[in-house]
């Protein structure tokens, strides 16, 4: 019988509450066999893996999004719903495992109650077992399986306990061994029975069968979870007007649908779940008590908060660089190698500065990922996250968000890719979408580069403000306090207009501390980075080759044969070390006539009538393209603009020379220090970064959203940089 029944891989589907232990079950199940995807139409990740039962056969697991309830008001929590009772696009799982909190057992019945609702063949695991027991409680397991008539086995996903005997359960319930369970019904009023009678009558038949108890809990999900503020897709308007009419028909009466139900459930969970908890006659405080009482302070508990968001961003900002140098060089070598290898000419040009260039510009991220989610995944796995969403969602709500979209603001400040994909830790899509709207304003690492350009090109090293405050120093903060003010008040107004929708409280679980598992958050860490590296590395890469071809075509054969003729007069009258200096000076020089022959070129001279009212010549345009490979590469770009050489850094002094020398026709300066303020107002504000642009695509599926981040944020860096210098023009400032 288990062979016939499991040559199939039937599919296993695990569900939970969000912090039950899902994904320590679903790792100790399926081991190293586990593969990271997307559902169909989504960017929320499934998690599958195979699980080899003890019998011999095999079934497939899958994790379901953590949600408290089938009903749902979020995409993702529609998708736990899709995928429990098989609705389009999903089939229908042969079992569900509901892996239940020990240690907050009614809470979690809410849930399984749901599941049983709905018919699904049910195995729950009961963890974190250990943990009751050593708080002094006792749960009657064996009754608690009578009372739902389905197996209860009692596990620790931490310790790996119990983890044999739910494969066998699992195993015993898809060969038939144990029969499906009888959906667990408590008492509806006449009314609410009217309800689910009319709108289980209006389901659509695609939704399959809808006889049954199947009909009555989609008929239940659709009155719980369909109104006006929903995020729910692919809902058919026909369906969503009745819901309408049976809730303003409970209302005009003074019912509440949603409360009916939810008392009734609770009611049959406190007469039949309660009495299965045993507690201790004296109530313990606990390590998580003790813990709390300090990092839930108003002060200690911000301070501590504060330390380790410090830790955050340094590993962001100064520990990846080691290992981004060490990136940059190896690709360094790599091109080094190629450029030796093949012969000189277009194609050679191709390899060492599109191809292997891009790919570069791709992995040197990756540092910084998997910092940002080992980090993240040290924090969820202790139980740390859920107190820093606490803490900060005070200050967030005066913004339209909640406390997790602090985290990913935070480490904007290093790069703006990790910090889009850290959105996926927010439940609802509409708060995702407003903190990956306003994350690129945060002033990432790459923006450094240029700050620190402009001010030593431009601004007087010794000048102070108040007598002792160096204006160099004071310019630099005042980037990040700027960009960071913008960032709130655009999360505040686009909260209020594109994204308006109603404020939800904040409601998480505290769960308790545990010892994070390394193993989980290091399997973690590398599906994302490695869903980073296939699917926007992919755009990236294809953006930074068209942006290489962009300044790099077309060639001039007459700029060619005009340096090769000086070349030929500097070999025949230096030697040495002479030879070699002018030599390097005619090909950087080279290069910036090259440049400005190039496609790119007439990009700029084409944008020059838009970005002069900046204070910007078409030399500056050029940059403006260049810097869409990555921000800091508008300091390269200058230098091959000006023809210093392309390996231009902040510490070199021969570019900063040649924007202060650089005159207009008439003798005026290009460069002033209010040109350099309104170009660092724009690096500060617009979108100038292809890689962020691909990690909102990514994680968006739009290129209409993607296409809306960049419109809006170089809108708004036109006007602040227009706002800058002809406000200082009108001051008399230059």
């Amino acid at each position: 019988m288990s062979a016939t029944v499991l040559a199939g891989h039937p599919r296993v589907a695990l569900a939970g509450n969000p912090n039950a232990g899902k994904t320590s079950i679903f790792n100790r199940l399926t081991g190293s066999s586990q593969k990271v995807g997307n559902y169909p139409g989504v960017t929320v990740e499934r998690h599958s893996g195979t699980l080899k039962l003890p019998g011999g056969g095999r079934c497939e697991v899958f994790d379901i999004p953590g949600t408290y309830s089938l009903s749902a008001r979020s995409a993702e929590e529609q998708i736990a719903c899709q995928a429990i009772l098989g609705l389009p696009p999903y089939e229908a799982p042969e079992l569900v495992v509901v892996v239940i909190d020990a240690t907050q057992l009614l809470r979690n019945l809410y849930l399984t109650l749901q599941i049983l609702e709905a018919g699904a063949r049910v195995v729950i695991a009961l963890n974190m077992v250990d943990l009751v027991a050593s708080g002094g409680a006792r749960i009657d397991h064996e009754r608690l399986a009578q009372e739902l008539g389905v197996p209860v086995v009692p596990v620790s996903g931490l310790r790996g306990e119990g983890i044999s005997e739910l494969a066998s359960a699992i195993e015993a319930s898809l060969a038939g061994a144990v029969p499906a369970s009888a959906p667990v019904r408590w008492v509806a009023t006449d009314e609410l029975e009217a309800d689910i009678a009319a709108v289980r009558d209006g389901l659509p038949t695609s939704w399959g069968d809808t006889d049954g108890s199947r009909g009555r809990a989609l008929a239940l999900w659709s009155l719980l979870s369909i109104d006006p503020d929903d995020e729910l897709l692919a809902i058919p308007d026909a369906l969503r007007e009745l819901v309408g009419e049976r809730r303003d028909l409970a209302t005009s009466a003074g019912r509440e649908i949603e409360a009916e139900v939810i008392q009734a459930r609770y009611d049959w969970i406190d007469a039949h779940g309660a009495p299965l908890l045993s507690l201790p006659t004296e109530a313990r405080r606990t390590l998580t008590d003790r813990l709390d009482a300090v990092l839930l302070h108003p002060l200690v508990g911000f301070a501590l908060f504060l330390f380790v968001m410090g830790l955050v961003f340094q590993s962001l900002f100064s520990w990846a660089d080691p290992m981004i140098g060490g990136i940059e060089a190896l690709f360094g070598l790599v091109g080094e190698q190629a450029a030796a290898t093949l012969p000189e000419g277009i194609f050679r040009d191709f390899v060492t500065e599109g191809l292997i260039a891009g790919v570069g510009g791709v992995v040197v991220f990756l540092p910084q990922i998997l910092l940002l989610f080992l980090f993240i995944g040290l924090m969820e796995d202790s139980g740390y996250m859920a107190r820093v969403a606490f803490l900060m969602d005070r200050v967030m709500r005066a913004l339209g968000l909640h406390g997790r979209a602090f985290v990913p603001m935070l480490s904007g400040y290093a790069c703006a890719i990790p910090a889009i994909m850290a959105t996926r830790t927010m439940e609802r899509r509409r708060d995702r979408m407003i903190t990956m709207m306003v994350v690129p304003f945060m002033s990432c690492s790459a923006r450094l580069p240029v700050y620190t350009l402009i001010i030593a090109a431009l601004f007087d090293p010794n000048a102070t403000v108040l007598g002792f405050v160096p204006v160099p120093s004071l310019l630099m903060i005042a980037m990040y306090l700027f960009s960071t003010a913008v960032a709130l008040i655009a999360a505040g107004v686009l909260g209020r207009t594109l994204f308006k929708g109603p404020s939800v409280p904040l409601i998480l679980e505290l769960p308790p501390y545990r010892v994070p598992q390394l193993g989980s958050v290091i399997r973690m860490m590398w599906s994302r980075g490695s869903l980073f590296l296939r699917e926007a590395g992919g755009v990236i890469l294809v953006c930074t080759i068209a942006l290489w071809m962009l300044l790099s075509f077309p060639n001039s054969e007459q700029i060619s044969a005009d340096f090769e003729a000086r070349r030929a007069t500097a070999e025949a009258e230096l030697t040495g070390s002479e030879l070699d200096a002018q030599l390097s000076t005619l090909a950087a020089a080279e290069s910036g006539a090259q440049l400005q022959h190039s496609y790119g070129a007439r990009l700029g001279h084409a944008i020059e009538p838009v970005i002069e009212p900046l204070g910007y010549d078409w030399k500056m345009g050029v940059g403006l393209i260049g810097a869409f490979a990555a921000r800091e590469v508008f300091v390269s770009t200058m230098g091959v603009v000006y023809g210093v050489g392309g390996d231009v850094d902040e510490e070199s002094s021969s570019l900063r020379d040649k924007l202060r020398d650089e005159r207009y026709p008439d003798g005026r300066r290009v460069y002033t220090p209010l040109v350099g303020l309104s170009l660092m107002v724009f690096f500060a504000l617009a979108c100038q970064c292809m890689s962020t642009l691909a990690a909102v695509y990514r994680e968006t599926k739009s290129w209409g959203w993607t296409v809306f981040l960049f419109a809006y944020m170089t809108g708004l860096a036109w006007i602040a940089s227009f706002a800058v210098y002809q406000g200082g023009r009108m001051l008399g400032f230059e």
